[in-house]
């Protein structure tokens, strides 16, 4: 299914980054700019009353003119709005309307896609700060405060009231669709060319979405791929930092349009920090993940040597454990198969959807094994039920009796009783902890 898009735009500094992490309900990391891996947009899914979507939070949106990276940050902001079913437009309470508020407002009625104009910061329950806001002429302010959740569920019943129904995919995007990503020089070009090789059958090759972009389907055992590739990642560049963050902007392209990332990785070399920046976007992204450890053949074949490069592999990846690993060797033609079934599995995963009765025994099994922890009043942490509202990836949201009771921890012990359970494999998973609502679920 194709899930709703809301993008949160606004100027700097009124408290964008808080409302998202408030609707998706977690806060989420945020990846500082590093050489060669350039963030842009910071995605999270969200789910209201039975209804599923993305959320994009986006750098502040300034007027034209700056330096570079403002230029970057606003187009940001552009690409976020095209892409979005409901924009919400976010201002600053505390501070007013100010002219870049109106440079925004302005944009955004040019554009076709409904508005919800947020007041943020509302801290006064008589929102005395709101009424100014009228003046953009995008109707009816909602005040809420982000930080400490006034207004949200309101604001939730109106995003829901514009979003699109969600609709079922044609049957080309319902093929797999995979982005090989990593470093130069480990040996992308050599897999790629390993998996379209002989007994792999090429449907047509067509210029992608992406500028320079090429997507090619195959079929592999009865199933439909399409291999998502960059032409600047298979391009040896000269080593400057604007070639190699070009690279590595076309990477995370990549994975944004992609189910399965592919993550290549060289078995003679440590993973370096560049390698565990793109591992950790598909995770943000949400998208499954299959580490390929290439030139395989070059590793000493004594068993002691194997373990060793896997345990290597598993350690620089310990913050997305659930990766599949496959060792390769485009060269000998080893783990091709393999890698190509651990994509299907993980795209099996990633889109696996758990129905509500095993879902809740196997939460209900977790709770009495291991019970949530208690505050320092001896207030205990209970879970009422569990949903899973959305696949790619699989998000499931607990309803319980105060999401405050439920730490990070607690967390990932669900999550791994989870995986286990149900064959997660590959694939990240969303856990969402919300108050239940008075009169719904069970006592």
């Amino acid at each position: 299914m194709s899930v709703p898009v809301v993008a949160i735009v606004g100027r700097p500094n009124v408290g964008k980054s808080a409302l998202f992490n408030r609707l998706v309900g977690r806060r989420v990391a945020i990846v500082e700019d590093q050489p060669g891996v350039t963030r842009d947009r910071l995605y999270g899914q969200a789910s209201w009353r039975e209804r599923s979507f993305t959320v994009i939070d986006t750098g502040g949106y300034v007027s034209e003119g700056g330096e570079p990276v403002v230029a970057q940050v606003r187009a940001q902001a552009e690409r976020a709005m095209q892409e979005a079913d409901v924009i919400l437009f976010t201002v600053d309470a505390r501070s007013g309307l100010v002219p870049e508020d109106r440079e925004v407002a302005q944009r955004l009625r040019e554009g076709r896609r409904p508005v919800i104009l947020v007041v943020n910061k509302t801290d006064d329950p008589r929102h005395l700060g709101v009424y100014e806001f009228y003046e953009l002429g995008l109707g009816d302010p909602h005040a809420v405060s982000a930080l400490h959740g006034l207004g949200i569920n309101d604001l939730l019943d109106a995003v829901t009231a514009l979003l699109p129904e969600a609709v079922p995919e044609s049957a080309a995007a319902a093929a797999v669709r995979v982005a090989v990503v990593g470093r130069p020089n480990v040996g992308k070009s050599s897999l790629v060319n390993a998996v379209l090789g002989e007994d792999r059958v090429v449907v047509d090759s067509r210029p992608g979405t992406t500028r320079d972009a090429v997507d090619t389907p195959f079929r592999w055992a009865g199933r439909d791929f399409v291999l998502i590739d960059t032409a600047g990642l298979r391009r040896k560049a000269r080593i400057d930092r604007r070639v190699e963050r070009y690279s590595a902007g076309r990477a995370l392209g990549a994975i944004d349009r992609a189910d399965v990332a592919v993550l290549v990785l060289d078995a003679q070399e440590p993973i370096v920090e560049q390698d565990q920046e793109i591992a950790r976007y598909t995770q943000e992204r949400g998208r499954a993940l299959v580490a390929a450890v290439a030139k395989w053949d070059l590793v000493s074949p004594a068993p002691q040597m194997h373990q060793t490069a896997r345990d290597r592999v598993m350690a620089g990846l310990r913050f997305t454990p659930y990766a599949v690993l496959v060792a390769t060797s485009a060269v000998r033609g080893w783990g091709i198969h393999a890698l190509i079934d651990g994509v299907a599995r993980a795209a099996d995963a990633h889109s696996r959807r758990v129905p509500t009765g095993p879902l809740n025994r196997i939460v209900e099994q977790a709770e009495q094994a291991h019970l949530p922890p208690a505050d320092r009043s001896g207030r205990q942490g209970k879970i009422y039920y569990a949903t899973q509202p959305s696949v790619k990836p699989p998000t499931v949201v607990c309803f319980v009796n105060d999401p405050t009771l439920f730490p990070d921890e607690y967390r990932r012990y669900l999550e791994h009783r989870l995986r286990g359970a149900f064959d997660f494999v590959g694939t990240p998973i969303r856990i969402q902890f919300r108050r239940r609502e008075r009169g719904k679920g069970a006592a």
